[in-house]
């Protein structure tokens, strides 16, 4: 999903929002820009029992993969 552009808190809500509609097993791949995304979407799997599979950075954009548990 592309969250590019976004500012806190709106990343991390709509990832919230996407991980709630998502069956168990299911994995979101999302981009971001805001680098207060590192600390907040790794803060938010933690909280929802989700896995981070994965972060990586890369030119400025955050990459998160989320698999729902």
């Amino acid at each position: 999903m592309n969250l590019r552009g976004l500012k806190c808190p709106l990343p991390t809500l709509r990832v919230k929002k996407k991980l709630s509609g998502l069956a168990s097993g299911d994995v979101i791949v999302a981009e971001c820009t805001d680098p207060l995304a590192a600390i907040d979407i790794p803060n938010l799997v933690r909280q929802t029992g989700d896995v981070l599979e994965n972060q990586s950075s890369a030119d400025g954009v955050l990459t998160f993969r989320i698999r729902k548990t």
